[in-house]
């Protein structure tokens, strides 16, 4: 039977309280942040940091991220370190009108999530429910998602730093936090201010499983193809029409059958279509390329070139265009540098008495896009499971476990000596 700690109330009533804040990111917005709700929340844990002691707390309202700090009990001053959750939930299921609620002592067999509509969630459909026989999760009534990710690590930094902060007699050195929007619509952290911050390294915590950390994410672009067709009846048409959705076809017919996400996995890259518009005049093609391999990736981007100017030599220079965006880059290349982050890391998740999991994420996170930019960010799991969608759900017991997390990884970078 599993056994409650003390954090267990406090990251349990956290959890809840910011699950009601509805805080879903829109990709299709082009404001900072992509939605305003984001602010409630924003506000709720500036007034929260204040309340429970930090310092330097700061509430940037323009980018709608939130800062604060805890001081240094060491009289060396340790290693300084932060830690960067996001506020923002998943545009994929709905997030309005969330309804927590616990289930105490799960018995491993199916859970009415939503009488009244017949929602089941059963372990035969998610067999990851078998691993958290006897624990408490925190569901929904299976009309919305939940929002653990990212909310699930904002309890569990949240109430981490409220014990240290009330039991001065914990070693540790300085501990910057910030809260950050939009990284569900690719955000990456873009307005953290590395000077407020402080920091010079930082941890994530974002993600399902507990005990997995990641060091090692895709590269990634978005490309864009744009053809220009001539549009004339097609009676009249031979020698004269070009369509654009025809050259479009070709273009996705010239893309690797097998070197897609469906076929793929482990460290295989892909090319991953995401849209197409397209008729006679005009059409567009969204895609997004991925590999874990430098090399392999920047082939990619320039068999895509290959493509753009077979297309431009058959159906002329002005017709098809292709542009290519940068989104972020593999962290690896980063974090290798600075092999105590992960060192510090598997030590805290084993002292906790979890066994630490990594693999290559097929993805990105925040923390992909800060190492580039200068602050080298792994990433620790948050602990949620089936996230984005409305059988979403956190076991406490993962969140108690995180805190205890990072209150290990304080104690090692306490024991270090500044640089």
């Amino acid at each position: 039977m599993y056994e409650r700690t003390p954090f267990y109330e406090k990251v349990r009533e956290r959890m809840i309280r910011y699950a009601r804040v509805d805080t879903q990111s829109d990709a299709n917005s082009a404001d900072t942040p992509t939605t305003w709700t984001q602010f409630d929340l924003a506000r709720m844990l500036y007034r929260e940091l204040l309340s429970i002691g930090a310092s330097e707390v700061f509430f940037d309202e323009s980018a709608c991220v939130v800062y604060g700090k805890l001081p240094s009990t060491v009289k060396s001053g340790g290693r300084p370190f932060g830690l960067i959750t996001h506020m923002d939930t998943a545009p994929d299921a709905p997030g309005a009108n969330v309804r927590p609620w616990v289930l105490e002592a799960y018995d491993g067999g199916d859970i009415v999530l939503n009488e009244a509509q017949n929602i089941v969630m059963s372990p035969n459909e998610f067999p990851n429910l078998l691993q958290y026989i006897g624990q408490d999760l925190i569901l929904t009534d299976g009309t919305t998602l939940l929002g653990g990710d990212d909310k699930a690590a904002i309890a569990a930094v949240m109430t981490f730093a409220e014990h240290v902060l009330s039991h001065p007699e914990i070693p540790h050195g300085p501990i910057s936090l910030a809260f950050t929007p939009d990284e569900e619509v690719g955000g990456l952290a873009k307005d953290l201010d590395f000077v407020r911050f402080g920091a010079k390294v930082a941890y994530t915590l974002d993600g399902d499983h507990l005990g997995y950390y990641m060091d090692e994410t895709f590269n990634a672009s978005e490309a864009t193809l744009i053809v220009k067709g001539l549009s004339v009846h097609p009676a009249t048409a031979k020698g004269i029409m070009v369509n654009a959705a025809d050259v479009a076809g070709e273009f996705l017919s010239m893309l690797p059958r097998f070197e897609r996400p469906q076929y793929t996995s482990w460290r295989e890259g892909f090319f991953h279509v995401i849209a197409v518009n397209a008729d006679v005049e005009h059409a567009k093609v969204v895609l997004i390329v991925r590999d874990h391999d430098r090399t392999q990736f920047a082939q990619r981007e320039a068999y895509l070139r290959t493509c753009e100017q077979e297309l431009r030599r058959q159906y002329g220079e002005d017709r098809v265009s292709l542009s290519i965006e940068q989104q972020y880059r593999n962290m690896k290349e980063v974090i290798d540098q600075e092999p105590y982050l992960i060192k510090n890391l598997v030590e805290a998740i084993r002292r906790s008495g979890v066994e630490p999991k990594t693999e290559p994420f097929r993805g990105g996170t925040d923390g992909s896009a800060l190492s580039w930019r200068g602050l080298p960010s792994p990433n620790l799991s948050a602990g949620y499971e089936n996230a984005h969608g409305r059988f979403e759900y956190v076991p406490i017991p993962s969140m108690e476990k995180n805190v205890e997390i990072l209150l290990h990884l304080a104690g090692l970078f306490g024991s270090m000596k500044d640089e």
